[in-house]
């Protein structure tokens, strides 16, 4: 993962995982609409007392449909 510095150069960011996840999904959030023409309706949104889940990032598309995005380190 990269940021961009003051001089417009690509710094790679250090960290754990942890705080790499939350730093890519917030850049994937704030451009959600401009990347993917999804409109972003919620981060961490809970599922509920019978899934007792989480979804990282949910939107909906030009139809209105949902969007789930799910960010792991796993592959």
């Amino acid at each position: 993962m990269f940021r961009q510095d003051a001089d417009g150069r690509d710094v790679e960011l250090a960290g754990s995982t942890v705080a790499l996840e939350v730093e890519l999904q917030r850049r994937v959030e704030d451009g959600l609409e401009q990347m993917l023409g999804v409109r972003f309706l919620a981060s961490e949104y809970q599922t509920g007392p019978w899934h007792r889940g989480r979804i990282d990032t949910l939107g909906l598309d030009e139809n209105g449909s949902p969007v789930v995005i799910e960010f792991t380190d796993r592959p």
